[in-house]
């Protein structure tokens, strides 16, 4: 395929993954720092006593438990290696630093991630995915240098941990959200769409969270799932789906799961995807065509939007004039009152009620000239002005208002 060969990325390159060079980790260049959040999660099984103390001898300061480690730097960096820790203790792998990296890595059971399929979807330097041992090991990242950066706005890889169940479960939708991101990154412009799964337009709480973490386009999402089926009803198929198994296999997946099987569910999900739920349509669109779409649908959208900023104006200065109009009318009925009411704010040396004053004034000379007697308005602003010449501030309203 152009732009994507079938040489997987090294998740274990020193130069992207150990924390001792000027920028740690990824790859590249930059100063130490300021903030970096390395999280772990052990989905699949416990850690035991002494893989914890293993991972203790890592860092004195992390926060280890029977399914994770976190850690986070303010100065400094992590000293271990997050590959390797991925490859013996923990299923996923979550990395942000302030300068704009967000990094998840995934460890996946073989026999529920078929490689070459994997290899469809992550085959470039920002998505990759490579074996080892008796799984697979995904590998996303996302750079972002531009903007302002705040620690509260992330996501931590709680959110992110159930779109792993449903990949394992048969559910590809990850695996093209990890596709997007290379082709909005670095994939050839004639590289060819892999299977389009279902459901792209309704994605799921952590699959949308995903999507968000990888940064994908919002238009470039919108625009593949253009040609993405509805899903089926995955739960009531399901369900028949278990009922027609063979009663002796369906004792020893209930054995498997009673004694601690973790890939028992995902095993089923993905048995019944492959047999029953429709097959993904294979892709036809190339990596141009989908840039190009997104970006007429920015620019449609972007006109759509200075469309309704332009009615919602127009709208605000009708009613900003109906309400003047509205005003001029009850200060043309009040009259002298409204007279009393100028001096009676002024008299106050209050500015705030020096603003009000000046701008009934202007109400009135509105009303005035509504009956072309504008002499009579001029003389009482004259003598007003002269009655507080000794006001500055209420002087210089008088002036930017042109009274």
């Amino acid at each position: 395929m152009p732009g994507c060969g079938r040489t997987i990325q090294p998740l274990g390159s020193l130069s992207r993954f150990v924390a001792h060079s000027s920028r740690p980790y990824p790859r590249g260049s930059r100063p130490m720092s300021e903030y970096q959040y390395y999280e772990f999660f052990a989905v699949d099984e416990y850690l035991d006593d002494q893989q914890q103390a293993e991972l203790r001898a890592l860092s004195t300061r992390a926060e280890i438990t029977a399914t994770s480690f976190v850690n986070e730097y303010h100065f400094g960096s992590f000293g271990g290696n997050p590959a390797t820790m991925v490859e013996r203790y923990f299923d996923a792998f979550l990395y942000i630093a302030n300068w704009g990296t967000h990094q998840l890595t995934l460890r996946i059971p073989e026999q529920l991630l078929d490689l070459d399929l994997a290899e469809r979807y992550c085959c470039s330097d920002v998505a990759s995915v490579r074996r080892h041992s008796d799984n697979l090991i995904l590998d996303l990242h996302s750079e972002n240098e531009e903007g302002d950066w705040d620690e509260s706005d992330e996501i931590r890889l709680g959110e992110l941990i159930p779109a792993r169940t449903d990949l394992v479960g048969g559910d590809h939708r990850a695996l093209y959200l990890a596709w997007l991101l290379a082709a909005q990154t670095d994939l050839d412009l004639d590289h060819l769409e892999p299977p389009i799964p279902p459901g792209l337009a309704t994605l799921t709480g952590p699959l949308r969270a995903l999507a968000d973490f990888l940064r994908i386009d919002e238009d470039l999402l919108a625009v593949a799932a253009q040609s993405s089926a509805q899903p089926s009803e995955p739960d009531i198929d399901l369900a028949a789906f278990v009922k027609r198994l063979p009663q002796k296999e369906k004792d020893a997946l209930l054995v498997r799961a009673v004694t601690g099987d973790p890939h028992v569910a995902a095993e089923v999900r993905r048995r019944y995807r492959r047999q029953f739920a429709d097959a993904p349509e294979t892709g036809s669109r190339t990596v141009g065509d989908l840039l190009d779409a997104a970006e007429a649908r920015q620019a449609e959208r972007q006109r759509q939007a200075a469309r309704l900023a332009a009615e919602k104006r127009e709208r605000r200065k009708r009613e900003q004039a109906e309400e003047r109009e509205r005003r001029i009318d009850e200060v043309a009925a009040a009259g002298e009152k409204a007279w009393r009411q100028v001096d009676a704010l002024i008299e106050t040396k209050r500015q705030d009620n020096y603003d009000a004053a000046v701008a009934l004034l202007s109400d009135l000379k509105s009303a005035n000239a509504r009956t072309g007697d504008t002499k009579k308005f001029t003389e009482r602003v004259e003598r007003l002005r002269e009655a507080h010449r000794r006001k500055p501030s209420l002087q210089e309203r008088f002036d930017h208002a042109g009274l």
